[in-house]
């Protein structure tokens, strides 16, 4: 069973900026159930179909394939739920881990989170200069609840 582990943190300044060139995402849902989503994105030219488990702590089972650019556009436009989440991603290193931050767009502009995955939960990590806040265990930062319940009407 292939698991996630992941944890969500808030991003304070812009430090982090300045290696990474950054990759546009587009994602909306054809679930958003407590107990499982069903995710369609579209990034970098590639179409992804994943669908998550429900989160135990920082784990959930997380099962991701790709599909057709297009059939991904097709979802996002005609079947997903609306509002779609749109952000640009960031790869960032820091302290032997791959730090994604996203910059949220749209009705979530204003939002950056920073996610980190690791292997095992009680795994060490190194936290950047730049990270706020811990919101692992936050549901309202979820990016399906993000499309839900967007950052602007917080």
């Amino acid at each position: 069973m292939a698991k996630e582990i992941e944890r969500k943190f808030l991003v304070s300044g812009d430090a982090w900026r300045g290696g990474s060139p950054g990759t546009r995402i587009r994602q909306g849902y054809l679930s958003r159930q407590a107990e499982r989503t069903v995710r369609v994105r579209s990034a970098g030219g590639k179409g992804t179909l994943t669908i998550k488990g429900k989160s135990q702590g920082a784990t959930r089972d997380e099962y991701e394939y790709e599909i057709p650019a297009s059939d991904a556009d097709e979802l996002l436009d005609r079947l997903c739920e609306r509002p779609l989440v749109e952000k640009t991603r960031y790869l960032v290193p820091y302290g032997g881990l791959t730090w994604e931050i996203d910059v949220f767009e749209g009705d979530n502009r204003g939002l950056v989170v920073a996610e980190v995955e690791l292997e095992d939960e009680r795994q060490a990590v190194p936290l950047p200069p730049w990270i706020l806040r811990e919101v692992t265990q936050e549901a309202r930062y979820f990016n399906s609840n993000l499309a839900r319940h967007p950052f602007k009407t917080w």
